[in-house]
């Protein structure tokens, strides 16, 4: 928001509050006066003009603030303060002790932002000590060692007045050999929220509550029905088990009132987990998953929490809008994508979880949008933009913060989060110092924002999208003190979105030129969309074939889309890994389907049909396949009477088929032919495969040398026919065999002199010895071998 939204509107609140900041600035004079008096505080006044001059030292004790509880009080209450002070320096700290403090009232959410800031103790800015028994004392603190604190004080001590944030603050006071006399050594400043009553308009607060995740799932599956998905790593199996970050938000945010925003594709992951899968390594080596239990479980868990709440859905993979918008639009292709990806949100969401989520929203990162963004985010459906308010920032100078939803044109609306309350829990929260002031001040910016104006307000707080388990702990804990404060109340994203919009609130969408540099260079890169579009395109040529083109389409379409999501930000070396992988898979497949390699080929006459063979080797069925068989000498050799010839092409899965063209040779030599598939839109499909025809045409000289050998066997089986007839009629009219000897009478003739018909050595073959032997065995579908011939 702009920082003209910091002011107070006109109410009789201000002049309340002046009043009091008048107040507890006189009451701090006597101790101000005693500090001047000290000596510590002479030598600050001789060289400082102005008390609010920072105090030399005072950054020697470091100060953790562990916890504050409650985080926002109210009458009655007790606060408990809890930490750590540890002395930095290398002389030891004697006669120090721990104090509260309580500073003035902050009556600007800049105020509070400045306070934040400061780093050493300010006198007057920082407040009156508490005093009295609210104090931990010390007799020495040794240089390096931390010590443990715990102050408890009535809230009614601390004379908070009237509802208001206030700078909240515990201080070490001691003295060093160096410094013998009692300053303020260190200082950790926070905030107390302070409505002990009901407000007159309660902030309508919506708070996201997001599981998203990196990309687990490969476009890769087993080679079977079962399509066994594979991952990645084992990574989401961590995410997800208990201690995990996954595991940790859902355990958070089933007891919270909140917007559940979900990115299907973390939903499906998690589903694949529980059936069977695959997981690789580092190496490649792929084993079997074995985390049913934990990823059932969570799904579980997550469908219970979801049940009776709010569920946005994003597009499947949480797709970089900003990238597409700004270096995917001229890529054919790119825009459909994330139309997919909207369209099988929904059904991801309700088939996993069974409920039926919002998909109207789209949430650009860190909410930044210009005109090219606020077009691409609504082009698949989405007529709401998550924007955030350093992005959509006030220009027309309002004295409040306005509600979130923004009329930005062409019936879209801009739902504005605000981005302080936004970004306090962004940073390291693993030390719970931490977590407890982005606590504090995330309850202050809160509380100041319903002070603002009488005027009921709706609120959205978008965190960042993958939180840190311990970023969740800090959330959580803030929301839950938000749920039970007097300024606030809980409101669906959907809500939110429609409520009426202020009307002197800004609806200027930024220009190109103001989107941010820091996000800009994170973007996916133009050649990413074109290697997305290089990769469909062959995923098309290759879906065309098959008889079952969801076996590949689904996996290949979600892992489209998974290459285009917004996870891959600061991961660009990954980001190309995976879309080089995913277009190798499909490669892969594509060349399952091939045509078997041939070597030479000989032809013997002047027709004969050539046997080319398809092989299958993926599980399904092909089809709407042509192969073409192309001679490029075809004054020598045509195929079916012409340059080339086409057949239609279908091979059931795992198995190979013999297509047979019928050539015809006109001249002897070589001739090169060509086979290449082709889908049945004309496209080229897979290598071709070329190989040379060898052609010995059979010329009428040498036929009429066969007929004339042919002729003289036939005349010579004849002439001994007719001789064995005439040899038999002689033993006929000589009576017989001879009784004694066994031999026929007779003068010897052509029969031998045992009176055998002399035999043949191819007497028992039934081809006669010059018949030609076939060129191959007919119908023969095995892959031609070296200098094999046709069927004629």
């Amino acid at each position: 928001m702009a920082e003209a939204a910091d002011f107070q509107g006109t109410s009789a609140s201000p002049a309340r509050r002046w009043l009091r900041r008048t107040g507890a600035l006189m009451a701090a004079a006597p101790l101000l006066a005693g500090l001047f008096q000290s000596p510590a505080a002479a030598q600050a006044d001789a060289a400082a003009p102005t008390a609010a001059k920072a105090v030399s030292g005072s950054s020697t004790v470091a100060v953790s603030l562990d916890s504050l509880s409650p985080s926002a009080p109210t009458d009655g209450d007790t606060i408990t303060v809890t930490g750590t002070v540890t002395n930095k320096g290398k002389q030891a700290v004697t006669g120090s002790r721990v104090d509260l403090r309580v500073g003035p009232e902050l009556d600007t959410r800049s105020a509070i932002d400045s306070a934040a800031e400061r780093t050493s103790f300010t006198l007057g800015a920082d407040g009156t000590q508490v005093g009295g028994k609210y104090v931990e004392k010390f007799a020495k603190l040794a240089p390096g060692v931390g010590e443990r604190f715990s102050i408890s004080v009535p809230v009614d001590k601390l004379d908070l007045g009237d509802s208001g944030v206030y700078q909240f603050a515990v201080a070490v006071t001691g003295q060093t050999a160096a410094q013998p006399w009692d300053q303020v050594l260190g200082i950790q400043r926070t905030f107390l929220p302070w409505q002990p009553d009901e407000a007159d308009t309660r902030t309508k607060t919506t708070f996201l509550w997001p599981l998203i995740s990196t990309v687990h799932v490969t476009a890769e599956t087993g080679s079977n029905e079962q399509q066994t998905p594979v991952f990645r790593n084992d990574d989401l199996a961590k995410e997800i088990s208990p201690g995990g970050r996954l595991d940790h938000m859902l355990s958070l945010g089933k007891d919270l009132d909140v917007t559940w925003v979900l990115d299907p594709d973390l939903l499906a992951s998690v589903d694949a987990m529980t059936g069977s899968y695959k997981v690789q390594d580092e190496s490649g080596t792929v084993t079997a998953g074995t985390h049913q239990a934990v990823a059932k479980k969570w799904l579980a868990a997550l469908q219970k929490a979801v049940a009776d709440k709010e569920v946005v859905a994003l597009p499947f993979a949480d797709p970089d809008i900003a990238s597409l918008a700004h270096n995917g639009t001229g890529v054919a292709g790119s825009l459909a994508h994330l139309k997919d990806a909207t369209d099988v949100a929904a059904s991801t969401v309700e088939t996993v979880l069974h409920v039926q989520p919002d998909t109207d929203f789209a949430w650009p990162v860190d909410g930044a949008v210009d005109p090219s963004i606020v077009k691409v985010a609504t082009s698949a459906g989405a007529d709401k933009v998550i924007a955030r308010s350093d992005s959509l920032a006030e220009t027309g100078g309002l004295s409040y913060t306005p509600s979130a939803a923004r009329p930005i044109g062409g019936g879209n609306t801009a739902v504005v989060a605000d981005a302080r309350m936004s970004t306090a829990f962004d940073t390291d929260m693993t030390k719970s110092g931490s977590s407890t002031l982005a606590v504090q001040k995330f309850l202050a910016q809160s509380l100041e924002l319903d002070l603002q104006t009488d005027k009921q307000r709706s609120v959205v707080v978008a965190p960042q999208r993958m939180p840190t388990g311990s970023q969740a702990q800090a959330m959580a804990e803030a929301i839950t003190a938000l749920q039970s404060s007097n300024w606030s109340q809980s409101q669906e994203l959907g809500a939110a979105a429609k409520a009426k919009p202020d009307p002197e609130a800004t609806t200027r969408v930024p220009s190109a030129s103001e989107y941010p540099s820091s996000l800009r260079k994170n973007q996916l890169p133009k050649s990413a969309f074109e290697q997305i579009a290089e990769t469909q395109g062959k995923l098309d040529n290759f879906q065309v074939v098959l008889t079952n083109q969801s076996r590949v389409v689904t996996p290949f379409g979600r892992a489209i889309n998974r290459e285009m999501s917004t996870s891959w930000r600061g991961r660009p070396a990954q980001a190309e890994t995976f879309r080089t992988g995913v277009e190798a898979y499909v490669d892969d497949l594509a060349d399952q389907v091939k045509l078997i390699k041939k070597s030479e080929t000989k032809l013997s006459g002047r027709s004969a049909t050539i046997p080319v063979t398809v092989q299958n080797n993926l599980v399904q069925g092909v089809h709407n396949l042509v192969l073409r068989l192309t001679s490029t000498s075809p004054t020598r050799l045509k195929i079916g009477g012409k340059a080339y010839s086409e057949q239609p092409v279908a091979v059931s899965g795992g198995h190979s088929s013999s297509v047979k063209f019928t050539t015809s040779a006109n001249a002897n030599g070589r001739a090169t032919v060509v086979a290449q598939l082709y889908t049945q839109d004309g496209q080229a499909y897979g290598s071709a495969v070329t190989f040379d025809v060898k052609v010995t045409e059979i010329t009428p000289t040498v036929m009429l040398v066969i007929g004339g050998g042919v002729l003289l066997l036939v005349l010579a089986g004849f002439r001994m026919y007719t001789q064995r007839k005439r040899a038999a009629a002689r033993d006929a009219e000589d009576g017989g065999p001879d009784e004694t000897d066994g031999t026929q009478d007779g003068p010897e003739g052509p029969e031998g002199p045992d009176g055998r018909l002399p035999q043949s050595p191819e007497t028992d073959d039934p081809q006669h010895p010059s018949d030609p032997t076939p060129d191959t065995a007919a119908e023969s579908t095995d892959p031609s071998g070296t200098g094999e011939r046709v069927d004629r």
